[in-house]
């Protein structure tokens, strides 16, 4: 597959496409692909131990409309409140297995499908072959009657596809054709992928490419890290829109940061872009991805380490407002799970730990920060980039 990414050019009404056929994913009450509607997804931005406001959440997104929640796991105290979360709500729950699949068993009964990431299946007993961890997986699934989505993310490639690809695209398609297959060797059916980037042009690009050679298997769309209002929503819609219209996408999540009490609002705006795709509404406009600053932020969830990323995210995007005709990339991550690698391809990168955030430059570590104090060192930074270049 070629490293290039699409021109993407506005649409019209006339760009309306039929659905895939693709087989038909059942998660709890709801479906994935086959004749059922578009599901749209969401995150709980909240800590899962903390039961009262993880189950506020999961009602603001229900009432906003949510198919399907879902809901990171990583210890066994997140397993102990899952449990408990279960007792109060029938919303369709997915666990995310973050770094720990093993974890699997534990959620089992109380989810309705498993999200894992290919890339982060080699954190843990890494002696045990990657087969050997997808059948255990496909094995929980069979056993609670949940479906899984392999998810894959430009940030966090497989490191083994990583450096036998030319490109991280390459590596991305690598990595979940060798997931698909393994799968379909157990002949594990009930599955969905997803290919995230933030960059709209790529999750455009490895989408047709993905959904042309595997029409059968669902796509979760997405892009990942999209960040604040309103940026955030219109990458999206280019995506969206690009691939909604060809009949690509059977789910889609809207990542945004924002604060806990406003989550609905990726519910809100992934059903506007699916009504107006569906009635030939097309308001994007794809040359705004041509040059300029280019602030990537994570959703605020539950892996977030410090509420103040949100604040930070946002106290960022605003001391970086001078530079808006720059052509910079600057990335803000809430966690140690993703940030680390979310933040190699930006000029600039800042990633939360509960104390201190991590500020990098490319791939390397400028050093740790105070929240308060990070600014200030972000700025030098970039006074420094622009000076290299002039």
């Amino acid at each position: 597959m070629s490293s290039s990414l699409p021109v993407l050019e506005p649409l019209t009404s006339s760009d309306r496409g039929a659905r895939r056929s693709t087989r038909r994913v059942p998660v709890g009450s709801v479906a994935i692909g086959g004749e059922a509607p578009i599901a749209i997804q969401s995150m709980c931005a909240t800590k899962t131990t903390d039961i009262p406001l993880t189950l506020t959440q999961i009602r603001l997104l229900e009432a906003a409309g949510a198919d399907i929640i879902r809901i990171a796991i990583d210890s066994r105290k997140d397993i102990e409140a899952l449990e408990q979360i279960r007792k109060e709500t029938s919303a369709n729950l997915v666990v995310d297995l973050q770094e720990n699949y093993r974890l699997a068993e534990k959620a089992g009964p109380f989810v309705q499908k498993f999200r894992y990431n290919p890339g982060h299946l080699h954190h843990h007993q890494r002696s045990v072959p990657v087969e050997d961890k997808v059948k255990y997986l496909v094995e929980t699934a069979g056993t609670f009657d949940c479906a899984i989505r392999i998810g894959v993310n430009f940030g966090s490639l497989d490191p083994d596809q990583k450096a036998e690809a030319d490109d991280p695209m390459q590596a991305a398609l690598a990595s979940a054709e060798q997931h698909v297959a393994i799968m379909e060797d157990l002949g594990f059916e009930r599955f969905v992928v997803s290919l995230k980037s933030s960059d709209p042009r790529a999750v455009v690009a490895i989408n047709r490419e993905f959904a042309a050679r595997a029409p059968m298997i669902p796509l979760h769309l997405g892009v990942t890290e999209a960040g604040m209002l309103p940026d955030g929503a219109i990458k999206t819609r280019i995506a969206f829109e690009q691939l909604l219209a060809q009949g690509v996408g059977e789910t889609v999540r809207v990542s945004l940061t924002l604060p806990d009490n406003e989550k609905d609002k990726e519910i809100l705006t992934a059903r506007e872009i699916i009504e107006d795709v569906q009635a030939g509404r097309f308001r994007s406009v794809p040359d705004f991805l041509d040059g300029g600053l280019n602030v990537i932020s994570c959703p605020s969830c539950s892996r977030v380490e410090n509420r103040a990323f949100v604040d930070l995210a946002q106290k960022v995007k605003a001391a970086l407002k001078p530079f808006e005709e720059k052509d910079l990339t600057v990335a803000v991550m809430g966690c140690r799970v993703n940030g680390p690698g979310e933040t190699d391809e930006a000029d600039l990168g800042l990633w939360c730990a509960p104390t201190f955030v991590n500020l990098k430059r490319g791939e390397s570590l400028v050093g740790k920060f105070a929240y308060d104090e990070v600014i200030g060192r972000l700025l030098e930074e970039v006074d420094s980039i622009l000076a290299s270049r002039s």
